[in-house]
This record gives C-alpha cells, sequence and structure tokens, in this order.
C-alpha cells in the first residue's frame, strides 16, 4: 500500500538517498533543515511511502513574484527508479496539486532540465505545457 504524506525529519537519509538519483548533492542536515522549514512556510515536502520505505518525495511551494499572481511551483519530484511507470510520480503530483488549491493557488509550474526527456514526457501526460525556454545563472554571494 501506498501512502502519501508530509515528510517527517526521519525521513531525510531517504530525501537524500532519492535526490541523488538525480544528481543532485545534498546532504542529510540540509535536507533535515528543508524539512523543518517547510513546516512554517508556504511550503510541503510530500513522501511516497510503502510501508516504512520512502519510494518518491516532491517538494512543492508557493512562489510571490511582483509581476504575476502567485503560484505553486514543483521544486523537484523523484521516483525511485524501481517504482517508474507505477504511479507512483502521479500520486505525488496530484498530491503537491491539491496542496496547491488549499493554498488559494490556481497555476502549477515545474522547471526540468533540458536532458530529463522521460520527465518531459510525464508532466506533459499529466497537463503541463512547455510556456517557454530560459537559462539558469548562478553566482555564489560572496561575503560581506
Amino acid at each position: 500500500m501506498l501512502e502519501i504524506r508530509r515528510a517527517h525529519i526521519e525521513d531525510a537519509n531517504d530525501l537524500v538517498r532519492l535526490a541523488h538519483v538525480l544528481g543532485y548533492a545534498i546532504d542529510v542536515a540540509a535536507a533535515r533543515a528543508t524539512v523543518e522549514r517547510s513546516e512554517q512556510s508556504d511550503a510541503a515536502v510530500l513522501v511516497a511511502a510503502a510501508g516504512e520505505l520512502i519510494v518518491g518525495w516532491t517538494h512543492v511551494y508557493r512562489t510571490d513574484l511582483v509581476q504575476e499572481m502567485p503560484f505553486a511551483e514543483l521544486g523537484g519530484l523523484v521516483v525511485d527508479p524501481r517504482r517508474r511507470g507505477s504511479g507512483v510520480g502521479k500520486r505525488l503530483l496530484d498530491a503537491a496539486q491539491h496542496w496547491a488549491f488549499d493554498h488559494g493557488l490556481a497555476t502549477m509550474r515545474v522547471r526540468s532540465n533540458v536532458v530529463r526527456s522521460g520527465a518531459h514526457r510525464f508532466y506533459e501526460r499529466n497537463g503541463f505545457a512547455v510556456e517557454k525556454t530560459s537559462l539558469t545563472f548562478v553566482k555564489p554571494i560572496p561575503p560581506r
């Protein structure tokens, strides 16, 4: 039986294990901090639990920009490779959409790396459409 629920601090090791599947270098302390912050903010880290085993997660949060109405954004969605195609991702996406609706948000966005064609097909099958193509720039903030 698959249960979709909010992540607990104790799930941090599994969040990290699954993040590494996608190539993200996050550590357990950072995962715990994100889960803790999400409990006090307009965000949720949701997990798919098959008994004691976490087989997927998603992070959804409210985004407020001056130039447009607030929207929900998926910060990530990952499913254990052995469980892909079994409906876990769809269940997580549905739960994120319910969270967004319950928080008064009418639109959801997700960014997906150009090399993740399987993810693109998943999102398109689930009603998402490509809005635009852009570059992401990053700059470390130096100490003052």
